[in-house]
């Protein structure tokens, strides 16, 4: 079978790794090679660095209009092209195909489309100091923004990036990740389509270490926005601070979903099993530590048990299958580790645990089974890091005292999920719980408008919205006197 052969975008142009050399990239829901990625370097980053600094600044002192232009015309090419894109990002990621064509690629076509508008509409602070003096601020593009995402959510989080980044201004250089390349790279043919500037945009292909870290080392990329794990956070910080660089890092989550006993029972439990094991339980956002206050809990753990045992694990392109195949052995092979783990530290596997077996050309994809895990103490390793896989652990509660301190017991402090129809409590319980993100009788509903981002391990800044714009921005104070 012929596989598919990725190229950078550097310069406008597609073209091939300065190496020679290639990755394999699997599909993972039959365990094999489909396509070549490049295996780029510190020599592909610095041509892409290159071009785009060579781009800023004919890019930089466009018009908002003009740029909201070129903006709108992705956003519409991503909708021409969304069934292609849906089973691209199914095929490199695992996920089902209607999950990507209903959630994903909508959501990366409407980054494009959010940003286009809101630079229209980006204004900024004046103030009155005194008779004859104002203060104004002026925001302006600061030069190449190093966008880095990862593989859980594809062109979604690429592009909740760079759309930002192009809309104030800059010009960038981005990289996807090595495990999940497709979407990006048709992401590349689409800014060629649009006839988009060359050097404005450029796409890297390569590992973290290499094409990754040479982005974040490089003098001339002044910024970088990377979504990942904490602990390649922390690298990036380490390397990047030193240099000035400005950062935004959107890092890990373990997140909790308390629910309370005078909660919408039925909301909370169909809301319960999308926020446990959507895209395979491989979103930063899902809540993967379950407590229920115990007047509720058999009630609900039986019929959150139930409704699991029926999930249907099979083909992604078969809109029947509920969940797909994990994004690569590798990860498959840490999801049932943690499992394993689990059962070591006295934890009762309800449902699930295991490895799913498909027939035919699926028969050695990475399926597992959604697994409930009960009898945990918080404070266990299960209960405190990131699976980031189809794994949820539920335990019982009393008070909101008790389960404000089961919830912040983490490092983490990235989403939590609240539910009650107290509203008293669900302010009280918003303001106590140690998370970036809070969301009561509802889970992953988003306004682009809004703040995006972690405490704790993980993250610092904040990414979505107008806060996007400022942190691609940099602030410009001008003081007018104009009194006699």
């Amino acid at each position: 079978m012929t596989k598919v052969k990725i190229a950078n975008y550097i310069n406008g142009k597609l073209v091939e790794p300065l190496s020679g050399s290639y990755l394999d990239n699997y599909e993972p829901a039959t365990g094999r090679v489909y396509s070549l990625i490049p295996d780029s370097g510190e020599a592909d980053v610095n041509l892409a660095a290159k071009a785009a600094k060579a781009a800023f600044p004919l890019w930089g002192e466009l018009s908002a209009n003009q740029r909201s232009k070129y903006l709108s015309a992705i956003s519409d090419k991503i909708n021409e092209k969304l069934e292609i894109l849906a089973e691209a990002e199914s095929r490199d990621n695992g996920k089902p195909v209607w999950l990507a064509r209903e959630v994903d690629i909508p959501r990366a076509r409407d980054n494009f489309s959010f940003f286009a508008t809101a630079i229209r509409h980006f204004d900024s602070e004046s103030h009155y100091t005194r008779k004859g003096v104002i203060n104004y601020t002026l925001r302006k593009p600061i030069g190449v923004a190093g966008c880095i995402s990862p593989w859980n959510l594809p062109l979604y989080l690429f592009t909740w990036k760079i759309a930002p980044a192009l809309a104030a201004g800059n010009t960038v250089v981005a990289k996807p990740s090595e495990v999940t390349p497709m979407t990006a790279y048709l992401l590349s043919e689409i800014c060629m389509e649009v006839g988009l500037p060359a050097g404005v945009l450029n796409i890297v292909h390569g590992l973290g270490r290499d094409a990754g870290n040479a982005i974040v080392l490089h003098e001339d990329i002044k910024m970088i926005s990377f979504t990942g794990g904490t602990e390649t956070g922390a690298h990036i910080a380490s390397v990047a601070a030193p240099m000035f660089k400005k950062l935004s890092l959107e890092l890990g989550g373990k997140n909790p979903n308390i629910i309370f006993d005078d909660c919408n029972f039925e909301k909370a439990l169909e809301t319960t099993m999308r926020s446990s094991f959507r895209n395979q339980g491989q979103i930063c956002l899902c809540g993967s530590r379950i407590y229920v206050q115990k007047g509720i809990y058999e009630k609900f753990k039986k019929a959150f048990v139930d409704r699991t045992d029926r999930m249907i694990v099979g083909n992604p392109k078969d809109d029947r299958s509920e969940m797909g195949a994990i994004v690569s052995q590798q990860h498959f092979e840490k999801i049932l580790s943690y499992i394993a783990l689990a059962k070591e530290e006295g934890g009762t596997v309800l449902t699930g645990g295991q490895a799913v077996k498909l027939d035919g050309e699926h028969s050695e994809g990475w399926f597992i089974r959604p697994t409930i895990i009960e009898g945990l103490d918080s404070s266990c390793r299960t209960n405190q890091e990131e699976i980031f896989g189809p794994v949820v652990t539920i335990q019982p509660f009393e008070t909101e005292e008790e389960v404000t301190a089961y919830a912040n017991s983490t490092g983490y402090g990235l989403a939590a999920t609240l539910w009650t129809e107290n509203l008293t409590r669900a302010h009280r319980m918003a303001d106590q719980v140690q998370s970036g993100i809070i969301w009561i009788n509802c889970w992953l509903l988003r306004d682009l408008r809004t703040p995006f981002g972690g405490m704790k391990n993980s993250g610092v800044g904040r990414e979505g919205g107008w806060e996007a714009l400022r942190f691609f921005t940099e602030p410009k104070n001008v003081c007018i006197d104009y009194s006699e």
